[in-house]
Parts: structure tokens; sequence; C-alpha cells
């Protein structure tokens, strides 16, 4: 069977796929061809480069954000607004980014693995999959020079930009390719949610335009194949929010991660049907996220666990979803950095307890951190700094610390998500402020653990 690695679009948010693809390695999920669009290219560029999965997540972790930004020159802004070509240039994607990620064009030129980037031709108004062999710097970032904010490449007789607008999955060519089963990594949003303000009705544009290209494609698929995608729960987080540091790579790849095994451990010989119902997501209840790190020592070395976990605002009109938490553990003999899969925020017994497997040597461990009174508020995660009780599931316990240090950048990291406004924002931290943190999470009772 011959398989395709479809990498969607997603803006910076694409870091999430660097965690599905570990994943599916972790899985021995080996693929035949993999093609990317907009977003998507910077996922299919670091896989052509050479790059293994845990490479990719070291290189998003260190990746400034603010090198995707990049002005034009002066002399643009001066013709005013209403001449500019686009908000900014392709230079820090070109020169920054892609020596960050270790995007590498000749690399990709030699891949003993075949691959495709799309881009559309505004000259012919059509989405082009150009392969890997005829690729270069220029041809990346006009793939993902979205209108309006980066202007697209004039080349002979060509106007390169990014294929957003008319497809964001070309699953298409990878059926040309000869695939038989194709593998779509989706973080496009697509809920019944509408929004207000024009940031969020242009994204509402994107999603509109993505998802029906993709389903009229689908409905009209040249033959037969099976189709898997792995796409979070809810939508990701908008590049705004990342630009701000309200999310972090590392956080968006541990997303990844969790979402692409939750597929894995329930995934079907037969696929996903081939309509809506494939990208489709829920829309996010009200809540908070923090991010926290607790150090310690185990087998005669340095242990670090560092988790993002969402709490949820308990709502008495809607059944909770439950507080969970995605993450990774940090001690080298284990490897180094190992992710957490399956993470969860329960209240047992009279302890608050961060749960999660991890994958050691091929297989799963359990591991829990006994982090609060389960009868504290969230209020009080912060005020009390010591031992946190951490057992590994074969029974070696170690207790780790969560030290003045970590308890103020945890509390500076609490971030609002569901929420629609300033007020919203403000309204909903001050009412889980002072939540019992049984509460938050009862949601999270009873729900399976897969394998």
């Amino acid at each position: 069977m011959k398989r395709s690695l479809v990498l969607a679009g997603g803006g910076m948010r694409v870091a999430w796929q660097t965690g599905v693809v570990r994943a599916l390695d972790e899985y021995g999920t080996e693929f035949d061809h993999v093609d990317g669009t907009s977003g998507g290219i910077l996922t299919t560029g670091m896989l052509l480069s050479g790059q293994d999965p845990a490479e990719m997540g070291r290189r998003w972790s260190d990746l400034r954000v603010r090198d995707f930004n990049s002005p034009l020159p002066l002399s643009d802004y001066l013709r005013g607004p209403w001449a500019l070509p686009a908000l900014g240039d392709t230079d820090g994607v070109i020169h920054r980014v892609f020596h960050a990620l270790g995007i590498d064009p000749d690399a990709i030129r030699s891949s003993p693995l075949p691959g495709t980037f799309n881009l559309v031709d505004f000259v012919t108004k059509t989405c082009v999959a150009l392969p890997h062999t005829e690729i270069d710097a220029e041809l990346l970032a006009a793939g993902m020079s979205l209108p309006l904010f980066m202007p697209p490449l004039h080349r002979d007789e060509h106007i390169w930009t990014d294929a957003v607008w008319v497809q964001d999955a070309n699953v298409g060519e990878a059926l040309r390719r000869g695939a038989d089963e194709v593998w779509l990594t989706w973080c496009i949003g697509n809920t019944p949610y509408w929004g207000d303000g024009p940031l969020e009705q242009y994204v509402h544009m994107i999603e509109m335009s993505a998802n029906g290209a993709l389903f009229a494609e689908l409905a009209t698929a040249s033959r037969p194949f099976t189709l898997h995608v792995v796409k979070p729960e809810y939508p990701l987080p908008l590049d705004p929010e990342f630009f701000a540091g309200h999310i972090t790579a590392d956080t968006l790849m541990e997303m990844g991660y969790r979402d692409a095994w939750h597929y894995l451990d329930g995934a079907a010989p037969e696929g996903v049907p081939k309509d809506s119902r494939c990208t489709a997501m829920r829309v996010p209840p009200r809540g908070v996220r923090y991010r926290e790190r607790l150090h310690g020592e185990f087998d005669s070395a340095d242990l670090m666990l560092e988790a993002a976990v969402d709490l949820p605002l308990p709502d008495d009109d809607a059944p909770s979803p439950g507080a969970r938490l995605v993450g990774h553990i940090d001690h080298d003999p284990w490897g180094g950095r190992v992710l957490l899969a399956d993470g969860r925020v329960e209240a047992d017994g009279n302890a608050l307890t961060y749960t999660a497997r991890v994958r050691l040597a091929g297989r799963w461990h359990e591991v829990r951190a006994l982090r609060a009174p389960a009868d504290a508020t969230v209020a009080d995660l912060w005020t009390r700094t010591g031992p946190v009780p951490f057992r590994i599931a074969d029974g070696k316990d170690v207790a780790l610390e969560l030290g003045l240090r970590d308890a103020a950048h945890a509390l500076a990291s609490v971030t609002p998500f569901g929420t629609h406004g300033i007020h919203d924002h403000a309204d909903t931290v001050t009412e889980l402020a002072g939540t019992p943190l049984r509460r938050t999470v009862a949601g999270a009772q009873g729900r399976p653990r897969g394998r």
C-alpha cells in the first residue's frame, strides 16, 4: 500500500504538525510521498531536508517567533497604505526562519523521499504542485505568502502566491502519485462558531475556502482510497496569540502529539468519512491555560516535567469537557525529551493529579504527579512551593519541586481561551481564580485512556 502524508496549512500554528509527525514515526507509519501547502510547506521542507521528528522539535523550540516579521523598504511605506504590495516581505522567512528550522533547498532537491509543494499561479488562477526537485527558497516562501501579509513572487510569466484560497490540502496530487492511503494533518478550524471583528472574519474566510475546497475534492476523487485525518479536538490558537506569547511552539507540538495518538489509538482500517465530518471540531469552552515546570532528580539524573494545562470554567448548562494537559519530560536516561500522551487532570481522592503516558523503548508507561489538594482553588496553585510527589507506573517515586521562579512564570503564563473580548477574558480569569479545582476537572472522569 502506497501512503502520502498531506500537510495542510495553518500559519505558524503548523508547529503542531511536528508533534503529529513524531507520533506517526513512533507508531511506525512510513510514507512514500509528502505534500505541503501554505504553512504545511514548513513541515514538508523540514522532513525533506532530512530531519527526524526530535530535531524538528528542537528547532521549533529554539525559533524566535518575531523572525517571521520582516518590514518592506521604507520607500514602500512612504507611498501610503493604499499602494503597499503587502504589510511585510519574505526576507525574514527566507533568511531567518528557514535557517532556524533547518530548511535547506539543496537538501530538499536531492531528497530520496518524493515531495510536492503547492503554490497558486495568479496568472492562471490554478494550484500547481511543484516537485521537490524544482524548489528553491523563494518559491518556498511564495507558497506561504498569504495575500495582504506578504507579496507574491513575480518570476518569468508567473505570479506565485499562497494556495490557501484555492486549495489548502492537495489530496488529488497524492492520488495522482498512486497513493492508496492518504494521511491528512489538518489545523484549520471547522466549527459552527462565527466571530466578530476583522481578524476573526478573515480567518473565517480562510476556513470556508480551505474546508470547502477539501470537501469538493473528496467528493470528486478520481478513484477509491483510504483517508485518515489527524486534527485537534478544538481549533488551535491563532497566530497573534503565538506572536504575543500566549501559546508556545512547545505547547503546539505537544498538542499535535496528543491529538495524533488520540486518533491512532482508535483509528479504523477504513479511515474516516470523506465529507465535512472529517475536519469537524468542537467549539471550545471558556477557561484558562497555564504552563508550569517541576524539577527533580531521578536515577541520579535531572528530571524536568513541563506541562500546559487547560482548565475549563464549569458550566451548569453544558457538560464540562474536563481539564486536560499536554507536555514533556526532559530526562537524559530516557533519551532526552519525551512527550506526554493522553494527559489528564483528575481529582483522585484528596489530591489533584496530573496523569499521562510516555513512550519509552516502544512501550507505554504511566506517570502521575500529585499536584495539589483537590479542594484547593486555582489561585492556590502557586501560593505554595515545595515538593510534588511524582510516580512512574512501575512504582518508582521521586519528589519534584515547584520553585518560586517556576511559580511566578506559571502565574504569568495564565491565558484565557474560548473567550471573546477583553471583558470576557477578565471575567473568565476572575471566575476560575476562586473555583475549587475539583469542579474544573470533573468532566475528565471516566474517559477512555486508549491503549
